[in-house]
């Protein structure tokens, strides 16, 4: 199950933080939720199998912090600063992501003992992460907040701490029960929780509806330093990658102190 104590110890980090460093930097502060399907790309199924990808079809949710420093007070009036500062904003987040996964694909389809042994097993991998990303935005912020154009496409890469708990079972019966797990994942299957770290990649792109709010569309990749999300890490050639997972998602995002 998920550590709850720990989201929320997260959660009120991020308010802290906000708070914080809008009192002493001049730090603007947005904040939002995001939504949407992700593709489990793991060790059930067939790796580029397009009904693998489907059939093992996810959900994620987050909440997402942003700062930015587009502007400075001076005489009470809101001035833009320098490239770097009206061009990336610094997002921290917290997600939840859970799929359940099936063998499915050609070898799965067959009527044969192994084939049997695939469509019996079941699974599913849910994760819970925290993490932090740079965004780019080749359009200025400032202008973009005072409307000067609606859409401002963006560019983004994070790292993630990453706690991941998979589970499985077979209609066969146990997996210690000889003849119940797929030949090929004897040695490989391992139903712990763990723990480890991920980089992520985003491109998205917001639109402004109103003076302090944004909705979002971004797609994004996630390449996980395990095999072990699902809890298979199967010792065959054609299993050269880790996990990792595409993320779709639209979200609202709410400015706080603009």
């Amino acid at each position: 199950m998920i550590n709850t104590k720990t989201f929320f110890t997260v959660l009120c980090f991020f308010v802290f933080l906000s708070k914080t460093a809008n009192a002493q930097l001049r730090v603007y502060n947005e904040i939002g939720i995001l939504a949407g399907p992700a593709a489990f790309f793991t060790d059930y199924g067939e790796r580029w199998n397009i009904r693998s990808n489907l059939d093992n079809g996810g959900f994620g949710v987050g909440i997402v912090h942003y700062m930015h420093f587009a502007y400075r007070r001076h005489c009470n009036i809101y001035r833009k600063k320098n490239y770097l500062a009206d061009h990336f904003r610094i997002r921290n987040e917290i997600d939840y992501m859970r799929s359940n996964l099936e063998h499915v694909g050609p070898v799965a389809m067959k009527k044969t003992k192994g084939g049997e042994q695939l469509r019996a097993m079941h699974g599913y991998s849910e994760t819970i992460e925290i993490g932090t990303h740079l965004e780019y935005y080749p359009f200025s912020i400032s202008d973009f907040t005072n409307f000067s154009y609606w859409l401002a496409p963006y560019i983004g890469l994070g790292f993630h701490y990453v706690r991941y708990f998979p589970d499985a079972y077979s209609d066969l019966g146990s997996f210690k029960t000889p003849g119940v797990l797929f030949p090929t994942f004897e040695d490989g299957l391992n139903l712990e929780d763990g723990h480890t770290t991920a980089i992520a990649g985003n491109l998205g792109l917001r639109y402004h509806i109103a003076p302090r709010h944004d909705i979002l569309m971004e797609a994004r990749w996630q390449y996980y330093d395990t095999d072990w999300l699902e809890g298979l890490n199967i010792q065959a050639k054609q299993n050269q990658y880790n996990d990792f997972i595409f993320w779709f998602n639209i979200g609202y995002v709410y400015y706080i102190n603009l």
